[in-house]
């Protein structure tokens, strides 16, 4: 049974992330780090197959839950070292990796899963009130955290005064905890799969023993752990290279949430293939609820805390592409059935968002 589920790679990945974390502390070659490289996505693939073996000991929508908070966690984690090594010069850190994770996943994660989803089944079906609760909900938050900072006036934007930054914290973190309470509570009907992905026969297979699912959740933990800080190594050469190719600095913060992102959107790619579009669904948009409900909070204490100022408004070629990318995802998702013209329009703003930030 143990074997069936973690076979021995799923082990070893995260041995030897902590092993390359523990070599990075004395020897360093650029070399070395495509080595690191390679030690991050194996733990990236494994952190992704734990999180399914925990995701089916607690079914749905509990699963696809646990691998959105853990690696929204882990996120934090990232943004927040990365913004106290680097002091205030990374004030626009959290607002490019937020702005960037809501463009990889509603735009990027989603237009690929509709894509490939659409091009093996033709047409998928999802809950209509689940999906339509989330983007009300991504809406708001997005806006009052991206947006709203540019037309404030009691400090001059983009950014919050004290008082304004804590009531959005409060904010971010009430809609969300609704939103989990609404999910796994209230209406967790609402996020169930519909159609014949319930009755899929991956879903309703035996699950694994309580023991594997915790030894698979400790392991998961282990794993993301090793993503965070070998992200964290690699940041430097990252940040150099991206100054030596001339790119703006907002290119950082996609590389990282794309980095963090990656185990969630190949487990959602995964389950759109299996033609659970309602499970691709739950993971993509719930992680970029937890993006904004869990970073805001954490990086509002740290800049409370320092005294350092918190740039979070958009400019307004990112505002402009927020509110695109809103806005054609109400209208493809609000029928509760796609094809692949949703995913290649998805795909299409994403593509644009990427080369006009690299060409602004």
């Amino acid at each position: 049974m143990l074997r069936d589920y973690l076979p021995i790679w799923t082990w070893l990945s995260p041995l030897a992330g902590w092993l390359l974390l523990a070599a990075s502390l004395g020897y360093a070659h650029p070399l070395f780090n495509i080595v690191i490289g390679l030690g991050l996505v194996a733990c990236v693939l494994a952190a992704v197959h734990h999180a399914e073996v925990v995701a089916h000991r607690v079914g749905e929508p509990f699963g696809t839950l646990v691998l959105a908070l853990a690696v929204t966690i882990i996120e934090v984690a990232l943004i927040v070292s990365l913004m106290l090594a680097g002091g205030e010069a990374t004030a626009a850190l959290a607002r490019d990796t937020i702005f960037a994770a809501i463009m990889i996943i509603l735009n990027g994660m989603v237009g690929i899963c509709l894509l490939v989803g659409g091009s093996r089944h033709g047409e998928q079906a999802f809950g209509l009130y689940g999906v339509n609760a989330v983007l009300a909900t991504l809406a708001a938050m997005s806006v009052i955290t991206l947006i709203l900072p540019n037309a404030t006036t009691t400090v001059a934007g983009p950014i919050y005064s004290s008082s304004q930054l804590v009531m959005i914290a409060i904010a971010s973190l009430t809609l969300y905890a609704a939103f989990v309470l609404v999910q796994t509570v209230r209406h967790r009907d609402y996020f169930l799969p519909e159609g014949k992905a319930a009755h899929d026969e991956m879903v309703h297979a035996r699950p694994p023993s309580l023991n594997t699912a915790l030894i698979s959740g400790a392991l998961l933990i282990v794993c993301l752990g090793a993503v965070v800080l070998l992200a964290k190594s690699l940041s430097p050469t990252i940040e150099s290279a991206v100054t030596a190719a001339g790119a703006p600095k907002a290119v950082v913060g996609i590389i990282i949430a794309a980095i963090v992102l990656l185990p969630e959107s190949l487990a959602a790619l995964k389950a759109a293939r299996y033609n659970r579009l309602q499970t691709s669904l739950n993971l993509a948009l719930g992680s970029a609820l937890a993006s904004i409900g869990l970073t805001i909070p954490a990086v509002a204490i740290v800049a409370l805390t320092t005294g350092w100022t918190l740039v979070l408004g958009l400019d307004h070629k990112g505002m402009v592409l927020l509110a695109l990318s809103l806005l054609v995802a109400t209208l493809s998702l609000g029928t509760g059935r796609t094809t692949v013209l949703q995913g290649a329009v998805h795909l299409v703003i994403f593509a644009v968002y990427l080369f006009t930030t690299i060409v602004p």
